[in-house]
């Protein structure tokens, strides 16, 4: 099974209405807003942090922010938080840098769900993310999307600097 196919396979699975778009890679944020017909604030980024040495979390920033380390810290109650490398992230998640989505992640190491941790300002609108394939991406209601995740919602970002 493709990654693409992963991912759609999940959403499926969890029941979410979506509408896939695909076009093709593109070389920046106001790129892919516009191939997508969003704002660039409407791309969900899908970012893999490692808690330890086998313990990733899953968290979701809008496009034009970034992750606050010290917010994100301070709710996981850890001093030390860290981003793998593209091959590690690819191997826990099973999809390559770029393309990692919450839908159908492996989670190759231990065989656990890695927790989904979503920025507070995502809730209440309809997003854009990744579909486990560069140029294709998948538009969801984000209550929906937060709701299947089990996401933990809270103020983990910052504006892009």
């Amino acid at each position: 099974m493709s990654s693409h196919d992963r991912a759609i396979a999940a959403l499926d699975s969890a029941g979410i209405e979506y509408a896939v778009t695909r076009h093709g890679r593109v070389g920046s944020l106001a790129e892919a807003a516009a191939a997508r017909g969003v704002l660039p604030r409407d791309i969900i980024k899908t970012l893999v942090v490692r808690l330890s040495e086998d313990a990733y979390v899953l968290v979701l920033v809008p496009g034009d922010r970034e992750i606050s380390w010290p917010r994100l810290r301070a709710l996981l109650g850890v001093n030390r938080l860290s981003m793998p490398d593209a091959a590690t992230a690819a191997e826990v998640t099973g999809y390559e840098r770029g393309t990692i989505t919450p839908w159908g992640a492996a989670h190759t190491r231990t065989g656990a769900t890695w927790p989904v941790i979503a920025d507070a300002s995502i809730p209440g609108r309809t997003v854009s993310m990744g579909a486990g394939e560069h140029g294709v991406a998948v538009t969801v209601d984000a209550h929906a999307m937060l709701a299947a995740l089990d996401a933990q919602v809270a103020e983990v970002s910052e504006a892009a600097g």
